[in-house]
């Protein structure tokens, strides 16, 4: 298939991923931060979270057809359901993991709650934060091949040809497109994670 013709799937397996992630970011860090502060909703939040993650992607797709049916909206629920738990667990990881000392010292300049959750809990925290926001990224583009199964494209609809077809170029040109997407992102958040611990 030549470039140009693929750019199309690229482009959509790209839309899934982004908006999912928006969505996920939304949703879960709140839950982490949430967590990390909240006492008693750690404990079940923290184990939904990590239930999540042992569901098989297929699974999360299969589970939301039969109520949203196919397409884009379903593709994008199960996505965010994927891209979640491991946000969530960073977030509380990032958070829990701030240096009481650190947190006295801003008391002790005076910060506010709210200052010091900005200039020093958060700073502190966003490593770890954006290390769960890339691993879900990748499951997120890996899974979004996936989608094709109800109805939402992406580049899995370039295997699913392929595999119909017995067309081994068209699944390696599916596989290895949604490889290198998934490796931009994981460069791009690399460099996004970067400048802003350095900040």
């Amino acid at each position: 298939m030549p470039i140009a013709s693929l750019l199309p799937f690229v482009a959509a397996h790209l839309e899934l991923t982004a908006v999912a992630l928006v969505i996920a970011l939304a949703v879960a860090v709140p839950m982490g931060v949430a967590t990390a502060y909240g006492g008693r909703a750690r404990g079940p939040i923290l184990a939904i979270a990590a239930v999540g993650r042992t569901i098989p992607s297929l699974a999360v797709l299969t589970f939301v057809l039969p109520f949203l049916g196919v397409g884009f909206t379903p593709a994008i629920v199960a996505l965010t359901l994927l891209a979640i738990p491991p946000i969530v667990i960073n977030t509380d990881l990032g958070l829990r993991g701030v240096a009481a000392a650190a947190v006295d010292a801003a008391r002790g300049m005076g910060m506010t709650g709210a200052q010091t959750f900005t200039r020093v809990a958060w700073p502190l925290a966003l490593p770890t934060v954006l290390t769960g926001v890339r691993t879900a990224a990748i499951e997120v583009v890996a899974s979004a091949t996936l989608a094709t199964f109800i109805g939402a494209g992406g580049l899995g609809d370039v295997i699913t040809r392929g595999l119909q077809g017995g067309r081994t170029d068209l699944i390696l040109e599916g596989a290895i497109a949604a490889a290198i997407l998934a490796l931009a992102i994981e460069a791009g958040l690399a460099l996004t994670e970067r400048t802003l611990t350095k900040s």
